[in-house]
């Protein structure tokens, strides 16, 4: 309602001012219809007072009267001009205006013969021109024109004062009904007041008996904060003690793992050394069991690293089938003979993209895992097949075809309650020491980066199932037989004889390193500070090859080798990293990587990738072997 007044209100004052803003106009409108018949009347006065100068001219031949009548005559023709200028607005009336100026001006003319016949004392021609201009059809249009002017003016002055007094009764009209809206709202107002008090009445007994509710609520209220605060507390102790628990079954695992791995590489070299003189044959011996622990401290460092990776690190076409296969004796060894294993496929030789070493150490990390759930006795099954599945139907699988690799054990089951749980990092249900909790969440890790899926099936005291959708792939794969990596491949020729720089900060590492590169045959030349790189090619140089280091203080091995390239684009490059997160394939350009640890067989063979692919042929997902 309060909108409704303020509304007609405004109404009313707009209303108004537009009455009063045509009333002006009006009486404008007016004034200036007087204005034009003024103008016509004195303009007529004024012709007539030139006209009968003009005639005592005739009769006295008095030059000042003479000159009185050319006085009125200019006169009059301003007073044409203004009455020109004063109806340049209405086109018929200016029509009119310039026959009256024609015939003012003829009629000048026949009065300027007049008053010259009269100037040259020819009395009796003066008088006869001025009688026959007397009669002349000029005067008439003249007087005609003026009549004409003033009645046309006077009938505009007419419609122009009907026309506001219609606006007037309008806008009288308007402001009535206005008014009318405005008193139907003030009685509503009053309706409605009285109805709010009888409602405010009604309401102060509602608040007088809610004030008792209230306060008793606020009692409650109090009381349930302090309890949700002790209780958020609480949680917050048992989030941080269940943080500080996974750190330490993670740190315990680890340490539990590589002081076992240290333990063989240390005792190992300890024994080759004393056995180096007398022995040499067990020398060996012990120094091929210090590989093999260094070896699987290195494969644990990259079961840590793979939670990093946004990728593959080596995708390629793989038949699942073949890996299982080739995996028999790395299953045998680490299941022991207890454990019967059981191998079944459907004869497809579907090819799934993914990268070998993790799909391997997926496998091998299920068996370990089905292993220590059959407590080292049972029978584990392997079964491989394919399917064609729907958007959703398993997780968040994509609809299309797949390779499913089912494995099986027939040891404990786990509860509902921890398959929720088994792919969360550092969560494990062995004893502290017996793993480090990161198998499944690698393995859940694996699966997503391939495109693929998991699913669990357990039932406690009969066993699990844990089953892996893999997206087949269509390309070249399906048909190309499974290879060795290219680690244990001899086939490429040895290069010797380059000429290589070492940049790497760490002294330790760049010393072994050069011993490493000189005993494969090549010149080495050291260097511990990127930023010395350019002035030791420069110095000690031509090279062949820069072996480089990624994370390096003060500058890293990619800048340092795009500013290198830039004056000497004929250099190799072979980047070595110790960490996967250091980044992909394209960031260092398409060069070739060989990550730590690395042996002389991996360092070798990468020499050889780096050589044979050129800056400018080198593939972007290049990833030298290990």
């Amino acid at each position: 309602m309060a909108v409704l007044g303020v509304g007609i209100l405004i109404a009313l004052v707009i209303l108004q001012s537009s009455a009063n803003e045509q009333r002006d106009q009006a009486l404008k409108l007016e004034s200036h219809s007087y204005d034009v018949m003024i103008l016509t009347r004195t303009l007529s006065g004024s012709i007539a007072r030139a006209e009968a100068a003009l005639g005592r001219y005739v009769i006295s031949g008095d030059e000042g009267i003479g000159r009185e009548f050319t006085d009125q005559w200019d006169q009059a023709r301003a007073q044409i001009d203004r009455l020109d200028a004063a109806t340049n607005d209405n086109p018929d009336q200016q029509a009119a205006i310039d026959r009256l100026r024609a015939a003012f001006e003829r009629r000048g003319d026949e009065l300027s013969v007049t008053a010259l016949s009269t100037a040259y004392k020819k009395n009796s021609q003066a008088y006869s021109r001025y009688y026959e201009a007397g009669r002349s059809s000029s005067l008439r249009s003249i007087d005609g024109e003026l009549d004409h002017i003033t009645a046309a003016e006077h009938d505009l002055l007419d419609e122009r004062t009907a026309a506001a007094m219609a606006s007037v009764k309008r806008s009288s009209e308007i402001a009535r009904t206005l008014s009318i809206f405005g008193i139907l709202i003030v009685l509503s107002a009053i309706v409605l007041g009285a109805l709010t008090i009888a409602a405010m009445q009604e309401r102060a007994a509602a608040r007088a008996e809610a004030d008792s509710e209230r306060e008793r609520s606020a009692m409650l209220e109090e009381a349930v904060g302090e309890a949700t605060l002790a209780l958020s507390q609480q949680e917050a102790k048992l989030r941080q003690v269940q943080k500080m628990e996974a750190v330490g079954q993670l740190t315990g695992g680890i340490a539990h793992d590589f002081n076992n791995m240290l333990a063989v590489v240390l005792g190992g070299l300890e024994l080759a050394r004393r056995s180096l003189e007398n022995d040499p044959g067990s020398a060996l011996r012990h120094l091929d069991n210090a590989t093999e622990g260094a070896n699987r401290a290195a494969a644990l460092t990259r079961r840590l690293l793979a939670f990093s990776r946004e990728e593959a690190l080596n995708p390629e076409a793989i038949k699942p089938i073949d890996a299982i296969a080739g995996m028999s004796d790395l299953f045998d060894r680490t299941l022991g003979d207890a454990i019967l294993i059981e191998r079944a496929d459907d004869g497809s030789d579907w090819a799934i993209w993914a990268d070998r070493h993790e799909l391997e150490n997926t496998l091998l990390n299920l068996a370990v895992n089905a292993r220590d759930a059959m407590d080292g006795r049972g029978t584990l099954s392997i079964r491989t097949s394919v399917m064609t599945l729907t958007a959703g139907q398993v997780g968040n699988c994509q609809d299309g075809d797949h390779v499913a690799i089912a494995v099986a054990d027939t040891g404990c089951g786990m509860s509902p309650e921890v398959i929720e749980r088994v792919f969360e990092p550092f969560f494990t249900t062995k004893p502290v020491g017996k793993g480090t909790g990161l198998g499944l969440s690698q393995i859940f890790a694996f699966v997503r980066q391939s495109g693929g899926e998991i699913a669990i099936e357990s039932t406690p005291g009969k066993g699990t199932v844990v089953t892996l959708y893999l997206p087949r792939h269509m390309a070249a794969g399906d048909t190309a037989t499974a290879i060795e990596p290219t680690a244990n491949t001899h086939d490429t020729p040895a290069i010797t004889g380059l000429g290589i720089l070492v940049v790497e900060d760490d002294p330790r590492v760049l010393t072994a390193t050069v011993g490493t590169l000189e005993e494969l045959g090549h010149r080495v030349v050291p260097c511990a500070d990127p930023l010395d790189a350019p002035r030791t090619i420069d110095e000690a140089g031509p090279f062949d090859l820069i072996v480089s280091d990624v994370l390096m203080p003060g500058q890293t091995g990619p800048e340092m080798v795009a500013g290198l390239l830039a004056q000497r684009p004929h250099l190799a490059v072979l980047f070595v990293t110790g960490y996967a997160g250091d980044g992909s394939a394209a960031d260092f350009g398409g060069r070739a990587v060989l990550r730590k640890p690395f042996t002389l067989a991996g360092l070798e063979q990468a020499i050889a990738d780096a050589m044979a692919f050129a800056p400018s042929t080198t593939s972007p997902d290049q990833l030298a072997a290990e």
